[in-house]
């Protein structure tokens, strides 16, 4: 064999030694590479922003950097409908938002919807930190391939406009956006409003272009955005006490290891916990940042607060008469609440 037959069979070799542990390395990569974990939401600097940091700190504690959580607030991943598609397909693992939004998802998460069912915050607080109840919401969506890992208090709903509302007859001919949810838009209808639903990032536009006359949020939503550079004035409806949850692909979430789904679960129940008094007091803390920068906060008399939350529960009651399901969660609720109000 000549020097150069050698030399070209030793580096056929060479190149057919590298070429399969080329292909060997992927296999051996996937055993021990790192998880990504993408959390997304549509908004920033608000309670859902601080339970998704305060979940990844504390799966950070647990796992280290077995699992990567990588945030992106702001709609970065798409508008709320795209979000809440990606992590029914698997392509965003994880997607935090009000309940209201997902009610596509299934019609069950309009159970946290009806008005009137949480009076305040620590109501809210009581039932989705109770542990039986909170076993019972991881689960309840398995059926729809998500699993709940967070439930937060998010706030008290509230109605921004572009000119002042002190009365029940201000609303009528408004056209205001709302969240998809039906216990949010047939309420809105019953008060002679126009229910819009629309991506949040599409109200700024269409506020000041006239599209819309006001919006449904929660008043920490409207300050973080500064709302108020373009409509200053919010009027305290007290329709429903918002919950926001987050949602994870089940199937992504049982591809990982044991060590890592227990992190997950732990994580989100410590963050909720952890997020819940700095959730109330973000609420006092928008509504002043709401005034010192020129907005206006407006009631209603106490009579036409009857008369609004009436109409609300009426309206509420009609919406989910013929949807059991929505019932039974909402009478699962109720019950706990009776609980706690006995106490």
């Amino acid at each position: 064999m000549t020097k150069e037959t050698k030399r070209f069979t030793l580096t056929r070799r060479a190149l057919g030694a590298i070429a399969a542990v080329s292909l060997m390395l992927p296999f051996a990569g996937s055993a021990y590479a790192q998880s990504t974990m993408k959390l997304a939401s549509a908004t920033i600097n608000d309670v859902q922003h601080e339970w998704q940091k305060e979940f990844q700190k504390e799966v950070g504690a647990r796992v280290g950097d077995a699992l990567n959580v990588e945030l992106y607030p702001a709609s970065q991943l798409g508008a709320i409908p795209r979000m809440a598609e990606g992590v029914l397909l698997g392509t965003i693992e994880a997607f935090t938002t009000p309940t209201s939004f997902v009610t596509n998802v299934d019609p069950r998460f309009q159970a946290f919807d009806v008005p009137g069912l949480f009076v305040d915050a620590n109501e809210v607080g009581a039932v989705i930190h109770d542990e039986d109840f909170r076993d019972y919401l991881e689960t309840l969506f398995l059926d729809k391939g998500v699993r709940i890992i967070g439930a937060i208090f998010n706030s008290p709903t509230q109605i921004l406009t572009r000119e002042p509302v002190t009365t029940l007859e201000g609303f009528k001919g408004l056209k205001v956006r709302t969240f998809a949810s039906p216990l949010q838009m047939e309420p809105m209808a019953a008060l002679g409003v126009n229910p819009t639903p629309l991506a949040l990032s599409e109200v700024t536009p269409q506020l000041q272009a006239g599209g819309i006359d006001g919006m449904l949020a929660g008043i920490p939503i409207l300050s973080a955005f500064k709302f108020y550079d373009t409509a200053k004035h919010v009027t305290n409806i007290d329709m429903t006490q918002l919950v926001s949850v987050t949602l994870v692909n089940e199937a992504w979430f049982q591809s990982q290891p044991e060590e890592v789904r227990t992190a997950i679960i732990e994580a989100g129940r410590a963050a909720e916990k952890t997020v819940f008094p700095w959730g109330v007091e973000n609420v006092e803390r928008a509504e002043k940042a709401w005034l010192d920068n020129g907005g206006e906060v407006h009631t209603l008399t106490e009579d036409q607060k009857n008369e609004l939350h009436a109409t609300f529960a009426k309206v509420a009651e009609e919406v989910i008469a013929d949807q059991p399901e929505v019932v039974e969660v909402k009478e699962r609720i109720a019950a706990k609440l009776k609980e706690v109000r006995s106490k």
